[in-house]
């Protein structure tokens, strides 16, 4: 199958060769061509515009920044709309809100063309070892028509419902994500404090009933030495993930105290300016603020 792919930063990278590999022709956009490089080495072609993108294509993926990307990208002058054959799909993957899918989605259905919204669950690690999952929102026929293309991408591919609710419980899954992964920095700093060695404080919680995917290979970065120069996800990416959580408890009037706690970890790590790092640095700023480091 024809796939035209826009937006290839860390998560891109990732999945397309994931579709070469299972045989497709895949062709990449990004707002800058040196990214590409990698992926052009490895047959991936390219497009000068997400328009000739969608043209030349029967499946387009996006996966970009927040939803100000997706607007230009997807409606836009030389946007994927104005390529996008009648019988093609389009699938966005970008961590929106609902509201912002459902607002780019209805200009598809008016212009008689097909959006899916189809977060990834996963990290450039899960995605590498086939773990990822995506979820979809919108029209179910044509989720069954690419249903064998998201399983090149990952081990599971589920139809969420309506447009928007796949993004929806996308964010759903980030609240638990991020609480789950701020409390296990909290929980070793607690046994830390009290005499715990670090090391040995994160090898039982990861062999406890604790324990889960995201942890196992998450969780070790926070020892001596180990926290990646390239985050898989920083402060930065992951807060935005939580302000927009936030936002929609708020307008749906849904409580969400453990996501409001997490995120202010997530401004105490910015506080002390370790936000570059991976959002498990959170362990860094338990210790500060406990007095066991500066």
């Amino acid at each position: 199958m024809r796939i035209g792919f826009a937006g290839l930063g860390a998560m891109g990278q990732c999945i397309v060769p994931r579709l070469l590999d299972a045989g497709h022709a895949v062709t990449g956009w990004n707002r800058s061509r040196d990214k590409a490089g990698p992926l052009l080495d490895r047959g991936m072609g390219w497009a000068d515009t997400p328009a000739a993108l969608a043209a030349g294509s029967d499946v387009v993926f996006s996966i970009l920044t927040d939803a100000a990307a997706v607007r230009a990208v997807a409606l836009g002058p030389d946007g994927i709309l104005s390529g996008l054959a009648p019988d093609a799909v389009y699938l966005d993957m970008s961590t929106i809100t609902p509201e912002s899918s459902r607002e780019v989605s209805a200009a598809f259905l008016a212009a008689g063309r097909t959006m899916l919204d189809a977060p990834i669950s996963g990290s450039p690690v899960t995605v590498v070892q086939g773990k990822a999952s995506v979820m979809v929102g919108g029209d179910r026929a044509a989720f069954d028509r690419v249903l064998p293309v998201l399983l090149a991408i990952g081990a599971k591919a589920t139809h969420i419902g309506d447009r928007g609710l796949a993004v929806q419980l996308k964010l759903a899954i980030n609240l638990v994500l991020m609480v789950e992964v701020i409390a296990f920095c909290e929980g070793v700093a607690l046994a830390e404090k009290g005499g715990v060695d670090r090391t040995i404080a994160v090898e039982a919680m990861l062999a406890s009933v604790v324990a889960s995917p995201v942890l196992g290979y998450r969780g070790p970065f926070i020892l001596e030495g180990r926290m990646p120069e390239v985050p898989l996800a920083d402060v930065t990416l992951q807060q935005k993930d939580m302000t927009m959580v936030l936002e929609l408890a708020r307008k749906l009037g849904m409580p969400a105290p453990l996501a409001a706690a997490a995120n202010e970890m997530m401004n105490a790590c910015r506080g002390f300016g370790i936000d570059h790092h991976d959002f498990v640095v959170a362990h860094e700023a338990y210790r500060r603020l406990g007095g066991m480091s500066r």
